[in-house]
């Protein structure tokens, strides 16, 4: 029996079905009583769902599976962009149509030729059921919200319908994308993470090639690389909701539940890292990860958005040449020429209403100021970060993730060993992540200085393992 809100009854028939049981019991909460009110309310049809007898509907049992036919369409062009384009209603959260097979963009028709040609930039089989070639599993972000780890070879299952999916049908999406073959192993790679799309918040997902890679495909690793123009950028991050959609079954509404969404969904975000802009000792995430340095690596993240250092123009500038201007009196350092640790100016937004560890995309200059002042490795970085990153217990009893990832303050504090209620107003507590291993940088070639906040560390894949 399961406790849920009305609007979201679509995605507990989904997930119903995806667990076998399609006629579960299920009672709506509501979103505005009252806590002791609401639970008042609840108490007598939760014990009659617990106790009355299963109907013999809801002893069936089953999953739901999609259709296995491998053609979806035959007619003209004309008739099949009419077909790809159609559309579905859905009632509340949504109360919108939602279209069936793409992301409400036009797409490429994928026909026989289009999808044997895509295919000619893999050497594996179009029969393969994609499974987890070579991949570094790191879940990592809000305190006790890690994932299962998964084993080398195991099939991979598509959210959030957990259906499984060959190498032809991934080309397919690739080809409605508006992918190159060249791109198919990075699609390929992405595929390894069977494309998540985040819970009931606003988790948005975001795809980073790292790699020689990054330079033979012609990625925008510059100026408006998170924006539109690149044929390469542009259609491998759509690439990624588009296998959502037609691989993991993924509709909003029904089964994506990301409240109002995140721009980073919008036709998809990808990008790549310019490893040219590296500090000397800087890892490249290639290697970060546990791969070579000349490995191709597709990185997957999940954040709600983008966070931006809030640098006037030329006030970055100011406080790194001669120590003027406003962030240079909030660091102490007026007059005082630079390099200065211009992250300090950050920290007091990082985690002001958020929790977890970060992902810093930043220039280039802004990273070798960093090494200049002394942070001769990222690691080193993370973990003056994650340092910043702790407060007071009575303060960190007043944001929202820790009533539940402390158990309702009923849990073990992880590093003391004792119970929560048991430690001290101004026992110090990490409101960024267990640990610095979460946190990550992203190094980008465009010259005007900024920094983007993008989440926590994601997970890495192989690109190699799919040429």
């Amino acid at each position: 029996m399961i406790i849920d809100y009305e609007d979201q009854h679509n995605m507990v028939q989904e997930n119903a079905l995806v667990f076998g049981v399609p006629n579960i019991r299920y009672i709506a909460a509501s979103r505005t009583l009252p806590g002791p009110e609401d639970a008042n309310r609840l108490i007598k049809p939760i014990l009659e769902a617990l106790t009355e007898p299963l109907t013999e509907k809801e002893k069936e049992g089953g999953m739901y599976s999609p259709s296995q036919e491998r053609v979806l369409f035959e007619g003209t062009l004309e008739e099949a962009e009419t077909f790809y384009q159609q559309t579905k209603w859905i009632p509340h959260p949504v109360n919108a149509p939602i279209s069936v097979y793409t992301d409400g963009l036009p797409i490429v028709i994928p026909t026989e030729e289009r999808v044997q040609e895509m295919l000619k930039g893999t050497s594996h089989k179009p029969d393969e059921v994609i499974a987890l070639h070579s991949g570094t599993e790191s879940f990592t972000g809000i305190e006790g919200m890690r994932g299962p780890t998964r084993k080398e070879g195991e099939v991979v299952r598509f959210q959030p319908r957990n259906w499984t999916a060959t190498v032809e049908k991934v080309a397919i999406n690739a080809v409605m994308a508006g992918c190159k073959p060249e791109h198919l192993p990075v699609v390929l790679a992405i595929a390894q993470s069977g494309v998540g799309t985040g819970t009931t918040v606003f988790n948005g997902q975001w795809v980073c090639v790292s790699g020689p890679i990054v330079k033979e495909l012609g990625m925008n690793t510059g100026v408006g690389m998170f924006g539109p123009g690149s044929p390469a950028n542009g259609p491998i991050g759509r690439a990624y909701q588009l296998m959502a959609l037609n691989l993991g079954g993924a509709v909003p509404g029904v089964n994506r539940m990301n409240s109002i969404g995140s721009p980073l969904t919008n036709g998809g975000t990808c990008f790549a890292e310019y490893v040219d802009g590296l500090p000397p000792g800087w890892k490249g995430l290639n290697e970060e990860f546990g791969f070579k340095k000349d490995g191709n690596i597709v990185m997957i993240g999940d954040g709600g958005g983008m966070q931006g250092g809030q640098f006037s123009p030329g006030g970055y500038r100011s406080l790194q040449r001669s120590g003027h201007g406003g962030v240079a009196r909030r660091l102490g350092v007026k007059g005082i020429p630079g390099p200065h640790n211009w992250l300090e100016y950050l920290v007091p937004s990082l985690w002001a209403g958020r929790e977890g560890s970060i992902t810093l995309v930043m220039v280039r200059e802004m990273a070798q100021h960093l090494y200049d002042i002394g942070f001769k490795s990222k690691d080193e970085v993370y973990e003056w970060l994650w340092k910043k990153s702790f407060m007071p217990l009575k303060d960190y009893r007043d944001r929202s993730w820790p009533d539940m990832t402390t158990n309702g303050w009923l849990g073990i504090e992880r590093t003391s060993g004792k119970p929560w209620k048991e430690l001290a107003d101004d026992y110090m507590v990490s409101a960024g992540g267990d640990d610095p291993s979460g946190y990550c940088i992203i190094v980008c070639g465009s010259d005007e200085e900024v920094c983007q906040e993008i989440g926590g560390r994601g997970t890495a894949y192989s690109i190699d393992v799919w040429k």
